[in-house]
């Protein structure tokens, strides 16, 4: 039976994901290489590590047991990397993140820049995922250090505040809804928008959309605030941006920006590590910035 660091990897993902596409996706391999891989290992060892079914895959009792051991390899590993760290000041060494939309776009590069470039030695290979996926992955030592909201189920996590997420609906300044303070989500759902072309906000504000039996009408997907911002100016629809975007475009837009009362809408970030003393010395010193420059 040999099973290869990327094979423990990618099987706790899957079995986090409950599913071998989502599983695949947060190791970076392609369907096909996972499918072949997690045959392979079941071939292996002569044991049926995975029950497939037409709602995603849950692990067999050897299954768990190999989850098991491998998020305890994850843990040596990441114990002997900080051990290794201390005493090979010349060598890079990566980190790996993962944050949810707002995170990744408003308020990490103000917070990395000072760090990194105090610390030329490491790289930072960050990732975008909703928050539950974030918890999951960190839980699971796929990720060092996760920024979420922590709406989600974080048990067993350390948590720290990171920043407060309010998110607003950007309209035209001459739109019936513009001299209001606040609205609720439901009251705007008639209306067509302007979103994201993918990523974990979007996917975030149409959850919450299906979750009362309705479907945004989507008139075109951007990849920046700035754009949705700039066509909600012109007009196209509406938009729901962090408010960091929305005060900042309105100074050059005419846009106006209204609350929504949601509960959803008003998040706490905050940052996440499995346990900050297994963490390597570097990762370790990240945490501990975007703790205290919170």
């Amino acid at each position: 039976m040999r099973f290869d660091l990327t094979d423990l990897r990618l099987f706790l993902a899957v079995v986090d994901a409950g599913s071998i596409t989502h599983g695949a996706e947060r190791v970076g391999l392609s369907l096909p290489a996972a499918s072949e891989r997690l045959r392979d290992m079941e071939a292996s060892g002569a044991v049926k590590l995975l029950e497939r079914g037409r709602r995603g895959v849950v692990p067999t009792e050897a299954g768990e047991a190999l989850a098991h051991h491998a998020r305890r390899i994850e843990r040596q590993m990441a114990d002997m990397r900080g051990e290794l760290g201390a005493h090979a000041k010349g060598l890079r060494t990566t980190i790996r993140l993962a944050a949810n939309t707002a995170a990744m776009t408003e308020f990490l590069p103000e917070r990395l820049g000072a760090w990194m470039a105090a610390h030329a030695q490491v790289n930072l290979e960050i990732k975008e995922r909703q928050s539950i996926e974030i918890a999951k992955a960190v839980a699971a030592g796929l990720v060092e250090i996760g920024i979420l909201s922590d709406a989600v189920d974080t048990s067993g996590l350390m948590l720290r505040p990171f920043a407060i997420d309010q998110l607003l609906v950007v309209v035209p300044r001459d739109h019936d809804i513009a001299a209001r303070k606040q609205i609720a989500f439901a009251d705007i759902l008639h209306e067509h928008f302007v979103g994201l072309a993918g990523g974990a906000l979007q996917d975030h504000i149409e959850a919450h959309a299906a979750r009362t039996g309705a479907r945004l009408k989507m008139r075109v997907r951007l990849r920046t605030f700035e754009g949705i911002c700039r066509l909600v100016a012109d007009k196209v629809g509406l938009g729901i941006v962090p408010e960091t975007v929305a005060r900042r475009c309105a100074q050059s837009l005419p846009i106006t920006a209204v609350r929504l009362t949601d509960p959803w809408a008003k998040r706490q970030l905050s940052v996440c590590v499995r346990d900050e003393k297994a963490l390597t010395a570097p990762a370790r010193d990240l945490f501990t910035h975007l703790v205290t420059n919170a």
